[in-house]
């Protein structure tokens, strides 16, 4: 069987994973998963005040997902049951209770098996938190983008702002802080670098310079 090529790039929120995925996939003609986007539509499915510890409902919910991922120009269309929620799923609400639903070995475990098999043929773009360490332990590529809390809180708020939707810098800040902090330390696949990860600090690159630096070793390890 031939093997599928993959590279899984890995971070905290706000290095701009999403964006360089998106772009790597679509000049490679590769499947990508926004395996981050999997947790926020657990959180969706499970509605305003999910029973946090009853985990076997959780994790069953988890498994019965319908997802489809779907390129469409500059963006990553998101499909629940062939309903198009790429905005829903993006509310800091959210974003919150993915976290900590994503902190639940069960729910971990329930997705393991549906990501993997977005490893098709050309090939897969995984971005994520543990694409390299517990999903996708033997990438050829590993690629692991990090950045100051600061500046990352910085470009949310900017983001945020131009969308016209209040926000409050400092809070965002403590809020990456938090959690970067639950995300580091949890006991189920917590966010750290693979061994064998190429790390690449964002603080002071634009996303051009990343994507530059990215396909540059897309192109040493696949060529």
């Amino acid at each position: 069987m031939t093997k599928i090529p993959v590279l899984t790039l890995d971070g905290p929120s706000g290095v701009g994973k999403g964006t360089i995925c998106l772009l790597v996939a679509k000049k490679l003609g590769w499947h990508i998963l926004d395996s981050g986007s999997l947790y926020r539509l657990l959180a969706l499915s499970a509605g305003d005040e999910p029973d946090l510890d009853n985990v076997s409902q959780l994790a069953d919910l988890a498994r019965d997902m319908q997802i489809e991922y779907v390129t469409s120009g500059d963006a990553l269309g998101i499909y629940l049951r062939g309903k198009n929620v790429s905005q829903a799923i993006r509310t800091e609400a959210t974003g919150v209770l993915a976290s900590k639903v994503a902190a639940i070995p069960e729910v971990r475990q329930a997705l393991l098996d549906k990501q993997k098999a977005f490893a098709r043929a050309p090939g897969l773009v995984a971005d994520g938190r543990d694409m390299g360490t517990t999903v996708f332990p033997d990438a050829e590529l590993k690629i692991f983008l990090t950045a100051s809390a600061e500046e990352r809180a910085k470009r949310r708020y900017k983001q945020l702002k131009d969308k016209g939707i209040d926000a409050n810098l400092s809070q965002l800040t403590a809020e990456l802080h938090e959690r970067d902090e639950r995300d580091s330390t949890r006991s189920a696949s917590p966010l750290l670098a693979a061994d064998d990860a190429i790390v690449i600090d964002t603080t002071n690159l634009s996303i051009e310079q990343v994507y530059v630096r990215v396909m540059q070793l897309v192109e040493q390890h696949f060529s």
